[in-house]
């Protein structure tokens, strides 16, 4: 995995601007520049990652801990914030568009302008579990053969 020109990496390195407001071991935690609502931060990992399949488990985990609370504290901060969204894009066609691990945490409140516009349709039960058998596997892949 490079990093040169990671804008995100600049961030955490301290050559690129950054309103932060968390930064630990492993993570760091700053406003995006192009927010949703005020308030909308980005949660990354210090060492470049470019997608989940690049991420340690125990960065992912500290991500979403940070996530979490920056969450719960975007309620008593005094932004308007009737909700909270985690987002994260993994890959292009997910909308990633930097690609360095990121988790979104995005104040919100009802009329704001964010949306994510899916075909939202109950599906019959034969095909949720060919879906769940789909995952099954991936997981048992990840797992590996066992001795």
């Amino acid at each position: 995995m490079t990093d040169d020109g990671c804008v995100f990496c600049s961030i955490v390195r301290g050559r690129t601007e950054a309103s932060v407001v968390h930064e630990d071991e492993s993570v760091l935690a700053f406003m995006d520049l192009q927010p949703v609502n005020p308030g909308h931060l980005l949660v990354v990992p210090k060492l470049h990652a470019v997608g989940l399949e690049d991420v340690e488990p125990d960065v992912g985990v500290q991500v979403w801990k940070v996530a979490h609370r920056l969450g719960r504290a975007m309620r008593r901060s005094g932004l308007r914030c009737e909700g909270v969204n985690l987002f994260l894009a993994d890959g292009e066609a997910a909308f990633q568009e930097v690609f360095h691990v990121h988790l979104h945490v995005i104040p919100r409140f009802v009329g704001d302008p964010f949306r994510i516009q899916a075909d939202w349709q109950v599906h019959e039960r034969e095909q949720l579990d060919r879906s769940a058998a789909a995952v099954r596997s991936g997981l048992a892949a990840l797992e590996g053969p066992q001795p």
